[in-house]
């Protein structure tokens, strides 16, 4: 069993009235969450009943409210007791019907999952404000991963396990930017088994989120789009570029690229620009949100081996660790190019205050301060710039800027400045 972050902060949720909304990408795990809380409740003596759209003989439950109601009634009475719902994007308006419920004032408590389709993404969530909470659900993230990994014997001092055990980390790094963060992937021993659970996945995400719910006409042009996106990570973004080599309109390019994002399969990243003159305003950059789904789409999956590709899953890779170092802050991650072809990989913005991050996979043996940085820094001034790379831990001062130079794992300590 791979434990989730996430868990901890949704039984903090069970004791409000809201509606737990579980959302995330197919395959995260989403439903294992949900049983582990009906087996965290059920052990605590509580009323509980789990129910899954994907199953036919739970669907005529939902075909009304008052189905529902005399489903739960049967099961639990009218006293207090939780309700879980599988799959919620199978319902056709389930925003309304899960409001409805709501507002009956009922002595249940729900807590409901599903994939990121446009429905469960729009529809539900403006039905349901001020009646739901929201938790984004990821595939595993690399300190899950770790934590997997090692047994959880060093969960409550990471830090110190990665610093004292730096052999290892080189081994698991590669193998997270290999495969990625599917449960079910990390869970296979083989590397065959793998290959055929990503293909699985793959093929789940096109025939049920873009053929079934988004019932979109080309679904071949979607998988096709992927595939380019997969080669373009960390780079700009040309729309009119797209259209003509997947031969559609630019409109379709930018619906398929908005589908994509809704699915939690790509974040596209934009320019900060204060000076419009002399900076890029427009093209977009791409990231994937699990790395194994996007080697698999290039046909890398399991046989990363450029040196040039690794570095471009290694700046994914650490746009995945900066969003979720982030959190829930209002901040928000960019990156800079300029005219001149000057280039941080992403800048953060959180409020007034910038801060540039520089993205190396290299084993740093100078202090060398990239001259793109070094122009931003000029240019910007903040208070603090980072340069994320394999090893090297340092420290400069340019001016009143302070620079970091980081090894990636640092980013996961609670007390990392960043």
């Amino acid at each position: 069993m791979i434990k989730r972050k996430l868990f901890p902060e949704l039984v903090a949720h069970l004791p409000q009235k809201e509606i737990s909304l579980i959302i995330g990408p197919r395959q995260a795990g989403k439903t294992t969450l949900m049983e582990l809380l009906k087996a965290h409740l059920d052990n605590r003596g509580e009323r509980t009943l789990f129910l899954n759209l994907d199953i036919e003989w739970d669907k005529p439950h939902f075909e009304s409210q008052a189905g529902l109601l005399n489903k739960i009634e049967l099961e639990m009475g009218r006293k207090r007791g939780f309700v879980f719902v599988d799959e919620i994007q199978r319902k056709d308006d389930a925003g309304l019907f899960l409001k409805g419920l709501f507002d009956l004032h009922l002595p249940y408590k729900f807590i409901v999952s599903g994939s990121g389709s446009l429905e469960l993404k729009q529809k539900i969530q403006e039905s349901l404000i001020g009646r739901k909470r929201l938790f984004e659900l990821s595939t595993v993230t690399f300190e899950e991963f770790v934590n997997h990994r090692t047994d959880y014997r060093y969960e409550a001092n990471l830090a110190d396990f990665l610093a004292i055990e730096g052999g290892r980390v080189p081994q698991l790094l590669s193998e997270y930017m290999q495969f990625g963060g599917y449960p079910r992937i990390i869970m296979a021993a083989e590397q065959r088994e793998k290959l055929r659970l990503i293909d699985e996945i793959y093929r789940s995400i096109l025939e049920k989120d873009i053929a079934y719910l988004l019932k979109l006409d080309k679904p071949d042009v979607f998988s096709a789009l992927i595939k380019i996106l997969a080669g373009q990570v960390g780079q700009l973004m040309n729309y009119s570029e797209l259209a003509s080599t997947l031969n559609v309109s630019f409109t379709t390019v930018k619906k398929y690229l908005w589908y994509a994002q809704k699915i939690f399969l790509v974040e596209l990243i934009t320019p900060y620009a204060r000076n419009v003159r002399k900076e890029i305003s427009k093209s977009p950059v791409p990231y994937f949100g699990d790395l194994g789904f996007r080697n698999f789409s290039l046909g890398l999956f399991g046989h990363l081996e450029s040196p040039l590709e690794k570095g471009f899953v290694f700046e994914n890779f650490v746009f995945l660790l900066l969003r979720e170092k982030l959190g829930f802050k209002a901040a928000k991650l960019h990156y800079w190019r300029t005219k001149d072809k000057a280039e941080v990989d992403f800048v953060i913005e959180d409020g007034k205050s910038l801060i540039p991050v520089e993205v190396k996979y290299k084993h740093l043996k100078q202090d060398k301060v990239p001259k793109s940085l070094r122009s931003f820094i000029d240019m910007y001034k903040p208070e603090h710039a980072f340069i994320i790379n394999l090893d090297l831990r340092k420290t400069l001062k340019i001016s009143k800027t302070t620079l970091f130079f980081l090894p990636f794992q640092d980013l996961l300590h609670q007390t990392a400045v960043l």
